[in-house]
């Protein structure tokens, strides 16, 4: 007997008796067209992490369910205001904070990202996280300088991103890193600070 794909299936199973609770989010999915887009690009990022092969819509309804991070992604997708409205009854986690300002790109997968924070200006497609991660900003005098993160970013267990820094697209940070400098595309940084120690072909 597979015991995930059983665990898994226990899982949609209470997923599919409480969807009631969910009716506006389904709304929202199905009618908003652009949030659909992302969150199937989401939900893609996600195929390979349950042990069941689901159309996009159970797995909306499945992940919403069963996955606090995944409600607060959401949440942040649809907006303040429509989540203030929505979520009261099942919230997300309180330890995984985004920015209301931050932008998020499509096919976002954060990994358990416990105590972790996202305050960005910007994020790109593919955007990848582990718990812990801080992305911050810096006082700069009078003006507030958050970090912009290209396509395809993967960043490890515990990385630190503050201030005014851009990270450029198909990058790869390394676990424990702090970054206060910009990083070009197809790299590979470890470090604190971090430096690139070997570029992507």
């Amino acid at each position: 007997m597979d015991k995930r794909k059983v665990r898994d299936g226990l899982r949609l199973m209470g997923a599919v008796l409480c969807s009631w609770m969910y009716l506006p989010h389904i709304v929202l999915y199905y009618c908003k067209r652009s949030l659909n887009k992302m969150i199937k690009a989401d939900l893609a990022r996600r195929e390979q992490k349950s042990a069941l092969r689901m159309p996009k819509g159970w797995m909306f309804l499945y992940y919403l369910h069963n996955d606090r991070y995944f409600r607060t992604l959401f949440y942040h997708r649809i907006g303040a205001v429509m989540a203030m409205l929505i979520g009261w009854w099942r919230p997300g986690d309180r330890y995984f904070v985004i920015s209301k300002t931050t932008k998020i790109g499509e096919g976002a997968y954060m990994a358990h990202p416990f105590a972790s924070e996202i305050n960005a200006k910007s994020i790109g497609k593919n955007f990848t996280c582990r718990h812990l991660t801080t992305l911050g900003n810096k006082q700069d005098g009078d003006n507030e300088s958050r970090p912009v993160i290209g396509d395809n970013v993967t960043l490890g267990v515990n990385v630190t991103i503050i201030g005014n820094v851009t990270i450029g697209n198909n990058v790869t940070i390394g676990a424990g890193s702090v970054v206060v400098k910009d990083i070009p595309d197809n790299s590979v940084a470890v470090g604190n600070p971090a430096k690139v120690i070997r570029t992507i072909q």
